[in-house]
């Protein structure tokens, strides 16, 4: 399929280098060579712009067939997923139906109307009708978009206190993450980059003398439980990164010098995601591939790849450096009951510091 794509690009830019060269000729006014097109060429471009539009609509329908299932779409895994679902579901349906039209009308016109000898093209200075026509509908669509997106995000952002959500601070660093747990009181401790203290592995620059932060748990492997709202606090030491978390439609940016937040509800833990069909099938492909660069890893010597299971990741969606595809961390979804008892296993923050 690369090779496939790679040749159509190549055959475009030969098309469009031949095309630049003809411009180029038909400018040169008063040359021996000048060209005017001809009803010959007129009707040979006509039937390309026909041959072009059939092309367009052959893609698509391959690529709707091979890649429209959108596996995405099917395995949200937060309370407010579906709604994020819907609205990408409304926007594709609306950019394809516009695309199929447009499309039609561009090369219809182009074709039904293409030069001849003695016809004549009518002209109209200017049509209000159609103006108004083609303004006002995209306007109404267009705000229609926004408006249900804006609810959306709405719903979504606002966190009350009744909710008493699950606080949890992600700090983004070149090229890792860390998550901080705000202990029984369920309140981060102060922090500040200027206390960070490598020696006593104060790594996030808390505040060692602040109360609240003296049960704060940190991990390098997020865990949370089902069905809780999780109120996630974000922060970056170096430079912009973008806290994204696919299967839980979350993404927040994480600036330096504030901090930034988003709130979600889990609603699937990872253990049963991993009975979802599409994530079934998902990795069982993965493992062919594995599985076949084993072998020559093999024959040269190396160790084969490990078997690939699925797990929620949190990932880096800003191009942050060189090593930004590595920067994940694995999330981990379970009940309210393995929850606590895993936090019951870390340490707090005033027993891990090498004092």
């Amino acid at each position: 399929m690369t090779a496939f794509f790679t040749i159509i690009i190549l055959v475009f830019i030969g098309v469009a280098i031949w095309q630049m060269v003809k411009i180029f000729d038909l400018a040169q006014v008063g040359a021996s060579n000048s060209q005017v097109a001809t009803d010959k060429d007129n009707k040979l471009n006509g039937y390309l712009m026909l041959a072009f539009l059939a092309f367009i609509y052959l893609i698509t329908i391959v690529s709707v067939v091979k890649w429209g299932d959108l596996p995405l779409l099917s395995n949200s895994a937060s309370e407010h997923g579906p709604q994020i679902d819907n609205l990408m579901v409304i926007s594709l349906v609306i950019i394809f139906a516009v695309q199929i039209l447009t499309q039609f009308l561009l090369h219809w016109f182009a074709f039904k109307y293409k030069g001849e000898k003695g016809r004549k093209a009518l002209f109209y200075a200017d049509n209000n009708t159609l103006e108004a026509i083609w303004t006002i509908i995209p306007v109404i669509t267009l705000a229609g978009l926004i408006i249900y997106g804006l609810f959306t995000w709405n719903s979504i952002m606002n966190v009350s206190e009744d909710e008493d959500p699950l606080v949890i601070e992600l700090y983004a660093q070149q090229f890792n993450w860390t998550a901080r747990y705000g202990g029984e009181d369920n309140t981060l401790g102060k922090a500040n980059v200027r206390l960070i203290d490598i020696d006593k592995a104060n790594i996030l620059g808390v505040d060692e003398a602040d109360p609240n932060a003296q049960d704060d748990i940190i991990v390098k492997e997020l865990h949370l439980p089902k069905g809780r709202k999780v109120l996630f606090k974000m922060r970056s030491q170096d430079v912009l990164h973008s806290a994204y978390m696919p299967h839980f439609r979350a993404q927040m940016n994480c600036v330096p010098g504030m901090i930034t937040q988003f709130a979600f509800t889990p609603t699937v833990t990872t253990a049963e995601m991993r009975q979802n069909q599409d994530i079934i099938e998902k990795v069982e492909h993965i493992n062919e591939i594995r599985v076949e660069n084993s072998k020559e890893l093999v024959a040269n010597g190396e160790e084969a790849l490990e078997r690939y299971e699925f797990d929620y990741l949190l990932l880096c969606n800003k191009i942050c450096g060189k090593s930004h595809y590595n920067m994940q961390m694995k999330i981990v979804v379970e009940t309210e009951e393995e929850f606590q008892a895993w936090l019951k296993e870390q340490k707090e923050f005033k027993d891990s510091l090498n004092k």
